[in-house]
């Protein structure tokens, strides 16, 4: 891999409505010819006791068969647009007729394909609830400071789509993964196309400039894969790079706590040789992986909530702040501590792990 300084962290689319068809010239009381109840395709109208047929009835009859059939002539044509848009889409991968940035991020794979398939597993499987995206800004850089837990890395897909879906402008979210997520040969393609980087000191800062969105899990490998029993306790946070980075760019720093991924492979044990032999942080032992194989990678379905906390703004201190090793010190603490504080904050308020 190409050498990089990386920041010691320690381990849509506005849908369309379906093609809309002439409004129906109504039959007026100056035609020469009026419907009756039937033609006009509702049932027949009974004439009250009195002989006389309901005033407005014929035309109540006919205002529904009306609103029916554009209905249906939308759902038919909005199926039609999504089968167009779709072969549009592959026709434009194919050609090579699309755009990525310096990073490789692809912004159109990302909202159509991949959005499409993390999506169903934030809202149906994990049910996420998302509290506080109003503090994110609506435009300019921000950097989202987040724990990590889970023993595999879901929840920096699942806080990815936080973002997108729930907050107003649709932001997207660029994370800073470690080395090993560029190392695995599928992974480090969909990492590059998904918008994520290197967590480098470099790259961050020019997403921050760029006003991106970038978000970071400072705990690392040592949070992600720490015992089932220390759940919720954050890790250290490191010597606080993140803080650094915040400080040039002058970006808002955004605390975020995430409940729910911790249960999702509760890591009972820890197999430090095959760790080793494998080349890996860790190699987690659960309830069900190894025992059970593949089906022990099925994640558990707990009951997700993600909190985005009040903005700690950057832009007052002076340019020279960035090395004053005490700033970075209070404010890594200061952002560690919120939040631990909110994540106990959440765990007193949840009924239980998975509702």
């Amino acid at each position: 891999m190409a050498d990089a300084k990386v920041i010691p962290f320690d381990d849509d689319r506005a849908r369309s409505g379906g093609a809309q068809r002439p409004a129906r010239r109504r039959t007026g009381p100056g035609s020469s010819r009026a419907p009756g109840p039937a033609a006009a395709g509702g049932a027949p109208v009974s004439a009250l006791p009195g002989g006389e047929v309901p005033v407005g009835a014929e035309g109540a009859g006919e205002a529904a068969a009306e609103e029916q059939e554009p209905q249906e002539a939308a759902g038919s044509g909005g199926w039609e647009r999504r089968i167009a848009g779709g072969l549009a889409f592959l026709r434009r991968r194919v050609t090579g007729d699309y755009e990525v940035d310096e990073f490789g991020y692809d912004e159109e794979l990302t909202d159509q394909v991949l959005m499409s398939v993390l999506r169903p597993l934030a809202d149906k499987y994990f049910r996420v609830e998302v509290k506080g995206v109003e503090n994110i800004p609506s435009e300019g850089g921000a950097l989202i400071v987040a724990n990590h837990s889970g023993t595999l890395p879901l929840d920096g897909l699942m806080l990815q789509v936080a973002v997108h879906d729930h907050h107003p402008a649709n932001r997207h979210l660029r994370l800073l993964a470690a080395d090993l997520v560029f190392m695995l040969p599928v992974v480090n393609e969909l990492a590059r196309k998904a918008g994520h980087t290197l967590a480098c000191a470099d790259d961050a800062q020019r997403l921050l400039e760029g006003g991106e969105v970038v978000g970071v899990m400072p705990e690392g490998f040592k949070g992600i894969g720490k015992p089932f029993g220390e759940r919720y306790k954050l890790q250290r946070f490191g010597r606080g790079g993140f803080v650094s980075t915040a400080l040039c760019a002058g970006v808002p720093i955004v605390p975020c706590s995430i409940v729910g991924a911790e249960e999702i492979y509760p890591m009972i044990g820890n197999s430090k040789t095959l760790a080793r032999v494998l080349g890996i942080p860790y190699f987690p032992i659960t309830p069900t992986f190894p025992w059970l194989g593949p089906l022990g990678a099925v994640p558990l379905p707990t009951k997700w909530t993600i909190q985005f906390g009040e903005p700690i703004p950057t832009d007052g201190y002076p340019p020279e702040a960035a090395e004053d090793p005490m700033l970075m010190f209070n404010l890594t603490d200061q952002v560690r501590e919120q939040i631990q504080h909110t994540l106990y904050k959440l765990l007193v308020q949840r009924r239980s792990v998975f509702f």
